[in-house]
Order: structure tokens, then C-alpha cells, then sequence
């Protein structure tokens, strides 16, 4: 089974200057993540934006979209910036007949304590094994994005309670 991975930025990508005290977006870790993790899979990684996903706009979640729809392969995995990984997954709707996975981290892969590689490698897992439909990967659990959300105060995600 070959893998989609489709990244779009967010902090699982980010660098740190020291002398400027600042983050910018930088190339994908996925690759070096499963290098480094042994991953025997065949995958494509298609790179669509280096950005903070709170700068993405209508016009990128259609792209991101249009993109998982006309590829051939049917497993994906979307990496994503957690702030409005949900509104993408969402507006990805019911992508037909695919597995769709995103995921990010909440701290830089390039950082020795991020949750980057467990998220990414729980990902891989989830496209390769769920039904189709839309999922998010995050925290050691899968969400369903009309369930789940961002707890910003204890940095985590979390299932909405009674959500529909």
C-alpha cells in the first residue's frame, strides 16, 4: 500500500532563529521522521504550503481538497498546524472512497520532545488501517473533526462532549 502525504506547514515544520527569537516555517520533517523511524512504506509527499495554519485561507482548504481528490492513491495523511487542523478537516467533508488522515504536533519536530514523530507515526498507521472518511490523528487518539477540538489551556485535543 502506497501513502499520500500532502504537507501544508504549521509547527510540526517550524525552525527556530535564535538570534532573532522566531519561528518560521521550514521544509517538511516527514521525510526525516520515517527515515529515522525505519518506516518500510512507499509514500509521496506532495508539499503545497509552508504556512502557519492560521494563515490559511477558503482558497488553500480547497486546494489541500482538490488535491487528496485527484490523486490517485487512496490512504493520505495531511500534516497540518492544530489551530485550524479541524475547519480543513471539515471542509474536507466526505472525500469519497479515501482514507484521510491529518495530524501536527503541538512543539517543533526539530525539537527533542515533541509529540511530532508518535503523531506522524500514529497517522501512517491510521490511513493504512481505517475505512474511508475523514479522521484526525492526534494526542495517542483518532478524532472524528465534527468531535472533536483544540483545548488551548492544556494543549491537547479533546472529544467534544455530546457533539453530534
Amino acid at each position: 500500500m502506497k501513502l499520500l502525504i500532502v504537507t501544508t506547514g504549521g509547527t510540526i515544520d517550524k525552525v527556530y532563529f535564535d538570534a532573532k527569537s522566531d519561528y518560521e516555517i521550514g521544509a517538511s520533517q516527514v521525510p526525516e521522521i520515517l527515515a529515522e523511524s525505519h518506516a518500510n512504506l512507499e509514500c509521496e509527499v506532495v508539499s503545497l504550503f509552508r504556512k502557519d495554519s492560521l494563515e490559511l485561507t477558503d482558497e488553500d482548504r480547497a486546494l489541500i481538497r482538490k488535491t487528496v481528490e485527484e490523486h490517485p492513491l487512496e490512504h493520505v495523511v495531511i500534516t497540518h498546524g492544530t489551530d485550524t487542523m479541524v475547519e480543513t478537516a471539515l471542509a474536507l467533508g466526505q472525500v469519497l472512497g479515501k482514507v484521510v488522515v491529518l495530524t501536527g504536533s503541538l512543539s517543533p519536530a526539530r525539537f527533542r520532545n515533541s509529540d511530532a514523530v508518535f503523531n506522524v507515526g500514529m497517522a501512517v498507521a491510521a490511513a493504512q488501517s481505517l475505512p474511508p472518511g475523514v479522521y484526525l490523528a492526534m494526542n495517542g487518539r483518532i478524532f472524528s473533526p465534527n468531535h472533536v477540538r483544540k483545548n488551548r489551556e492544556q494543549n491537547r485535543f479533546e472529544e467534544i462532549p455530546g457533539a453530534d
